[in-house]
């Protein structure tokens, strides 16, 4: 199922990887909130984004007892903090670190296990040429982890989530391109130990083991881009038929993603302050 997913007729193009320090992790979940709600009459998008040293924080890590704390130590090491609308926990983003989104539109309905299917398919269709090696399964002491980690040898370099708004689906999965996979998780143990300080919580946070992490230029052994990594995921789409056009927002959709912007201000400020 996860193939036939990535079998759309056309995808529109939102490519924001060079937006720089300018462009915010808030507006890039209000813009999947935004293409979600649109995919449906607009059709399917891939959506492409970096960020510069932020570390994204789920939902139960702005529950943590020492949160103020664990910040400090981000910010001790240049990283900012965004509180993103959906599950999952806390993850790298650096200029090393390519994003994508995959949004669908749910029409006949896309069960939780095919978008995430769609997604690793993609993947592996990516570096087929390197490697068959890719696994999807939980890696255990990896940051943010989940049965649909990525990893070769039982090195994890990528998370898939998913989010689902007004008739759409968001498949988004970060890729630790280049750069150290293990300094990224070294960096979330730390945040960890600082918000936790040894506290007992009813939600179980990950016990975060740097060595269990790896970037594809690490694992494959080969120079490799954000920029070449995002020309596979277009050549993958293409080679199974897909017309790719560079697009923008529409006005309506600009309309919509200033009202989403605006939720997750106001989320970030209630809960950071920032």
């Amino acid at each position: 199922m996860g193939i036939e997913l990535l079998k759309q007729e056309h995808y529109r193009i939102f490519d924001q990887t060079s937006l720089g320090n300018a462009f915010h992790a808030t507006q890039s979940f209000a813009m999947d909130d935004t293409l979600c709600a649109s995919v449906a009459t607009e059709g399917a998008a891939i959506r492409s984004w970096v960020h510069h040293e932020t570390v994204v924080l789920g939902i139960q890590d702005a529950r943590l007892p020492h949160l103020d704390q664990g910040i400090d130590v981000l910010h001790a090491h240049g990283f900012q903090p965004v509180i993103r609308n959906s599950g999952g926990l806390a993850v790298v983003l650096d200029a090393g670190v390519l994003n994508v989104s995959l949004v669908l539109p749910e029409r006949g309905g896309i069960d939780i296990d095919s978008g995430y299917e769609a997604m690793l398919a993609l993947v592996r269709r990516m570096f087929a040429e390197e490697t068959d090696a890719i696994v999807a399964g939980e890696v255990v002491g990896s940051y943010c982890p989940g049965s649909y980690d990525l990893s070769i040898a039982g090195k994890k370099f990528a998370g898939i989530s998913q989010r689902r708004v007004r008739g759409g689906v968001a498949v988004q999965i970060y890729l630790c391109v280049n750069g150290s996979g293990s300094a990224r998780a070294q960096l979330v143990r730390d945040f960890y130990a600082a918000a936790l300080q040894g506290e007992t919580t009813k939600f179980v946070y990950p016990t975060v083991v740097p060595e269990t992490m790896a970037s594809l230029e690490e694992l494959l052994q080969l120079p490799l881009t954000v920029e070449s990594c995002l020309l596979r995921v277009y050549r993958s789409l293409m080679e199974l038929g897909a017309t790719l056009t560079p697009s923008v927002l529409s006005e309506i959709e600009n309309e919509r993603f200033g009202v989403n912007l605006g939720r997750m201000l106001d989320r970030n400020e209630k809960v950071l302050g920032e």
